[in-house]
């Protein structure tokens, strides 16, 4: 199941996070095991700190380049050499000379200097060393703020995004924009095993014989949002694969989307301790 994005480049819908997957052996079992379970999406980030890990998986799983989806994100706001440093150092760890979508891993709150990373982006996109270009934690004006200097839309935006915050709103706005949404966390922290949510998803699960994650992701990718659930344990890497097996009734996904709270469990991006607060 693939996400066409605005530039016709085919991003799988299900992938591997890898959020605080430690370099080293856990990095590399869990990718290795991903894609013996048949995920061709692999997710990680420069402040994650296991992209060599990660590369190394790649590499010893036969699986040829072309046929795997790589994300990495960039991991601050510098000056130009060192943001094309940071970029050489993830294509050297990762072990490719193109990653398939690069993303500014959270909003600077000064908008010039997302717009001065932005143009970085797009100069990488045009040289061809990243299939696609996108954005992480990027609320509407921080979208709004960037759009007023780029040259090229962002063609992803990776998000918050579980039954507790359904981001509904937001997915709207980038649906007009052209902009495909991506979930992280969208477990909530294990939240969606309690209270409210747990009650309400596991009625659904018990329903498809299924587990609380498999509907989550199932409800997810029906609303053609991209799902990157996280685990280092091998049956629920696999369990969580097999979520493309579970196919939720209208009803079901609309029961799933009243249990939004607006709730986070995550930095607040609006908030967040990267960068200059702006005037």
């Amino acid at each position: 199941m693939n996400k066409k994005l605005s530039n016709g480049v085919l991003m799988p819908m299900i992938g591997i996070g890898t959020f605080l997957v430690a370099d080293g052996e856990s990095a590399y079992d869990t990718v290795k095991t991903a894609l013996e379970v048949g995920y061709r999406h692999i997710d990680t980030a420069q402040m994650y700190k296991n992209e060599q890990s990660v590369g190394d998986a790649i590499r010893d799983s036969g699986i040829p380049r072309k046929e795997i989806f790589i994300t990495t994100k960039h991991k601050g706001h510098q000056s130009l050499p060192t943001m094309k440093k940071l970029f050489q150092e993830s294509l050297s760890k990762l072990q490719t000379d193109y990653v398939d979508l690069y993303l500014i891993h959270w909003p600077n709150h000064d908008k010039k200097v997302n717009q001065q990373t932005w143009a970085f982006f797009e100069s990488l996109y045009q040289e061809k060393k990243v299939r696609a270009i996108g954005v992480s934690n990027f609320q509407r004006h921080h979208l709004i703020d960037l759009m007023e200097t780029a040259k090229i839309k962002p063609m992803v935006d990776q998000v918050e995004l579980h039954p507790g915050l359904s981001q509904v709103p937001l997915q709207a706005y980038l649906e007009k924009e052209g902009i495909a949404i991506e979930s992280y966390g969208p477990l909530m922290k294990g939240g969606v095993f309690e209270g409210i949510w747990g009650e309400g998803l596991g009625e659904i699960a018990r329903k498809h014989n299924a587990t609380i994650p498999q509907v989550i992701v199932s409800w997810g990718m029906a609303r053609g949002v991209i799902m990157i659930p996280k685990s280092v344990t091998p049956s629920r890497i696999l369990e969580n694969y097999k979520s493309i097996d579970v196919h939720l009734t209208p009803e079901e996904l609309e029961q799933i989307n009243g249990l939004n709270r607006g709730k986070r469990v995550y930095t607040d991006p609006d908030n967040s301790p990267w960068g200059p607060y702006s005037e």
